[in-house]
């Protein structure tokens, strides 16, 4: 269950180390600098985006380096952010509500540090001549995921509240295709964060319908996605945690002022990415960082609290979650 979590909130969506510029002077003075820096390493969820913009412009900005940090931002490979987070292979990871909680109800040691997004941004999107405009007009469609039972169990729980029926929507796995072909292809729906898929349907001309899972659902209202560190991570270095979210806070909270710089930092990193949707993803995602919250990254309990019982009312969980131990915000910025 929880390798599909994972799988499913890095589709939705759909690197490098510190400089050397010291390293051609003499001397003591570079040996003695990179002493003074703690190596660390955060890996992504997946590939660059603009979830990510707030380490990018951290890195970049020198915010990690002022507070004693040497941090490389890698990519999870086949292992995936959790599980190398979690073993210790990387000491900070981007991570899901969604994900931490099924990890924690099994043992695994996971902790949200800070919530990257305050609100929940995906949905069910469907192009405009689709006529799909609320929960019930998903019967009789055919929507593409990915085989998890946490698909189903979402569809199901939006349908419920019109009184529609799960059963009369197909569901396909829809594989490695993009939203946009296989809409054209197959299917009529899928899930998909308005912030990466729906701002590039914009770029495109092409005229989408979201359904927002918080327009039916308090309890589906999570955070995803956020910053996770291990427990042992935890007790063993909280000076250390507690720099690196001061830092990633300032990268963030740049982000959120001037996202056109910010924008600028991550494609400078992230030279692949297709510029326009950079610009335009992050001038939407900007102002939802923080949103309504007191402060970026802040968290609450009732919001884990509801999402995990949800999951457990749905059969997704075997246990119940402790909600309190899955995540802090003792490490935020006052």
């Amino acid at each position: 269950m929880k390798k599909w979590i994972a799988a499913i909130t890095a589709l939705l969506i759909l690197s490098g180390c510190a400089g050397n510029g010291q390293d051609a002077q003499t001397g003591n003075e570079d040996t003695d600098s990179k002493q003074e820096l703690k190596k660390v390493t955060v890996v992504l969820d997946w590939t660059p985006n603009t979830n990510h913009t707030g380490l990018y412009v951290a890195k970049d900005k020198g915010y990690f380096k002022e507070e004693g940090l040497d941090v490389e931002i890698i990519m999870p490979g086949e292992a995936g952010a959790d599980q190398l987070t979690a073993s210790g292979k990387a000491d900070f990871g981007v991570s899901y509500q969604e994900s931490i909680t099924e990890a924690r109800v099994q043992g695994v040691p996971l902790v949200s540090i800070a919530a990257v997004i305050q609100h929940n941004t995906s949905g069910f999107a469907s192009p405009a001549e689709k006529n799909i405009k609320s929960p019930k007009d998903f019967e009789g469609k055919t929507y593409g995921g990915w085989g998890a039972p946490v698909e189903k169990s979402v569809i199901d729980s939006l349908m419920k509240k019109e009184n529609a029926d799960v059963d009369k929507v197909s569901i396909v796995n829809m594989g490695d295709a993009d939203f946009f072909t296989a809409v054209k292809r197959d299917i009529d729906f899928a899930w998909i964060y308005y912030g990466w898929t729906g701002v590039e349907a914009e770029l495109r001309g092409e005229k989408i319908n979201m359904v927002y899972l918080t327009d039916y659902s308090e309890k589906l209202d999570y955070y995803t996605p956020v910053l996770a560190t291990s427990e042992k991570m935890i007790a063993d270095n909280p000076d250390t945690v507690k720099a690196f979210v001061k830092a990633a806070s300032r990268g963030y909270e740049f982000a959120i002022e001037q996202p056109g710089q910010a924008s600028d930092i991550l494609i400078k990193n992230a030279p692949d990415l297709d510029s326009e949707l950079v610009k335009k993803s992050q001038e939407w995602l900007s102002p939802r960082y923080q949103d309504d919250a007191s402060r970026w990254g802040e968290q609450k309990l009732a919001v884990w609290e509801n999402y995990a019982d949800w999951m457990h009312e749905n059969g997704l969980l075997d246990k119940e979650l402790d909600a309190g131990k899955a995540f802090t915000n003792d490490f935020l910025p006052e």
